[in-house]
């Protein structure tokens, strides 16, 4: 199975979803619709090779009733990278029953998951209104890439999951959100370098998708080593900052 993007997005286009109850027009209770409006997408097309991550952690737990404990449970994944960007807290993979599902959390890393053949596609939605001027919204923790980025590197991991974003560019007319424009692109493809990380923000990585570069040729092995190289760079200068201005004015009343 091969994600026909450019026929998603294509699919994307025009499509209108309910105003949120809420009324609420930002943030997580604008991107909820259309989120699972894309969902709903992939599923029609893809079937059973699409879940919500917690629905895949839930096949994956039910389909193998014998692995019992959390060890054994994420060793269905075969893949220490994919445990660490997918799996749930110790804890809870431990204590997970058929009787006891895990739910949908709003900080799992993927929206959606298409798997097929041990190869996982994340995916994660991001949406605009268009007709308001927005920063760019936080797309992933930088430590969290940076730790995985190591992990793939250790494990030798190159060819077990891509990351990718659709951003959904709506407004509002009536009660619907409408869908003026969608974006898609791939992490991997992006320049490492150029990441911007918002280190006020949680360290959070932050772009609109649509200006993502894609101009990005290497392997994903090098891909990591130049983000890590990157991340470095950046929390070095981030803590030399951090100590020009926080310390040392103040050093000279405690000695």
């Amino acid at each position: 199975m091969k994600i026909d993007y450019n026929e998603i997005i294509y699919k994307l286009k025009g499509t209108k979803v309910p105003k949120p109850v809420s009324g609420t027009l930002s943030g997580h209770a604008a991107g909820e619709p259309c989120d699972k409006h894309v969902t709903t997408l992939l599923k029609n097309k893809y079937a059973d090779k699409v879940f919500r991550q917690y629905e895949y952690l839930n096949y994956l737990f039910t389909k193998n009733p014998d692995n019992i404990g959390v060890e054994a449970r994420n060793a269905l994944f075969n893949s220490p990278t994919l445990v660490f960007l997918l799996s749930r807290g110790k804890n809870a993979t431990d204590k997970w029953s058929i009787d006891s599902p895990f739910e949908e959390k709003q900080n799992d890393t993927a929206d959606i998951l298409a798997v097929d053949n041990g190869f996982y596609e994340i995916i994660d939605i991001k949406t605009r209104n268009i007709s308001k001027t927005t920063q760019p919204p936080n797309i992933i923790s930088a430590y969290k890439l940076a730790q995985t980025c190591a992990k793939i590197i250790d494990n030798k991991e190159y060819d077990t999951f891509d990351i990718n974003y659709i951003e959904i560019d709506w407004e509002l007319e009536g009660n619907e959100l409408v869908c003026k424009d969608a974006h898609h692109r791939k992490l991997f493809k992006a320049n490492p370098s150029d990441l911007y990380i918002n280190w006020a923000a949680a360290m959070q990585i932050q772009f609109h998708v649509v200006n993502l570069d894609q101009s990005f040729t290497g392997s994903k092995e090098k891909w990591a080593r130049e983000y890590l190289k990157h991340f470095v760079e950046q929390a070095k200068k981030r803590s030399k900052d951090l100590i020009e201005k926080f310390v040392k004015p103040f050093e000279k009343y405690i000695k």
